[in-house]
C-alpha cells in the first residue's frame, strides 16, 4: 500500500529469508484485507534483528501485521457482534491519531515460531480468543509450547519490541 500510517513512517513491505508472511485475513477472504504483510521501517528492523538472533533454523511466521482502519472495523465486529467476548481481543476501529488501534500503527505484528519454515501454533491457533492466548497462559504447563512461547518472548524482547498481552 501507498499508505502512510499515523506516525508518518512510511510502511514497506516484510520480506526476509527467515520470516514467512502468512496474510491469513487475506487469503480468509476478508473484504478490507491486504496482500503480504507492510511495518514501518523501525519496526521491520527490530523484527529482523529478533529472528536472527534465533537459532538457524528457527523463524518467524507472521500472520497479520498493519491493517487498514476499514480492515480493523471488520475484524472488530465480527469478533463483538456475537455476545461473551471480553473485552480487549480486537481494538475499536478509532480514526483518531491520538489513539489509533495498534495494529494500524505499522508497529505491530501478529507472530509466531517457525522451525524450518513451518509454523508453529505454540498451544494456540491463529486468533484464538480465550485465556490460552495469553502471552503467560502456558507458564504453569512445562512442555514445548511454554518453552517455545519463551523462545519467542525473549527473542523479542531483547531487541526492544513490547509484546503484548491479548486481553
Amino acid at each position: 500500500p501507498s499508505v502512510l500510517h499515523p506516525s508518518d513512517e512510511p510502511l514497506v513491505p516484510l520480506v526476509h529469508p527467515r520470516i514467512e508472511v502468512l496474510a491469513n485475513y487475506h487469503l480468509a477472504g476478508w473484504q478490507h484485507a491486504v496482500p503480504g504483510a507492510w511495518l514501518r521501517a523501525s519496526a521491520l528492523a527490530r523484527l529482523v534483528q529478533a529472528v536472527d538472533r534465533l537459532p538457524e533454523r528457527w523463524g518467524f511466521c507472521v500472520f497479520d501485521a498493519w491493517r487498514p482502519l476499514d480492515l480493523q472495523a471488520e475484524l472488530f465486529h465480527a469478533a463483538y457482534d456475537h455476545p461473551g467476548l471480553p473485552p480487549g481481543f480486537v481494538s475499536p476501529a478509532d480514526p483518531d491519531p491520538s489513539a489509533p488501534p495498534p495494529h494500524l500503527t505499522g508497529g505491530t505484528v501478529d507472530v509466531s515460531l517457525t522451525i524450518d519454515g513451518i509454523p508453529l501454533g505454540l498451544g494456540v491457533g491463529f486468533d484464538d480468543f480465550t485465556d490460552r492466548a495469553r502471552t503467560d497462559a502456558l507458564e504453569v504447563e512445562p512442555g514445548a509450547n511454554r518453552d517455545l512461547r519463551r523462545m519467542l518472548y525473549w527473542s523479542l524482547r531483547s531487541v526492544g519490541v513490547v509484546v503484548l498481552d491479548c486481553v
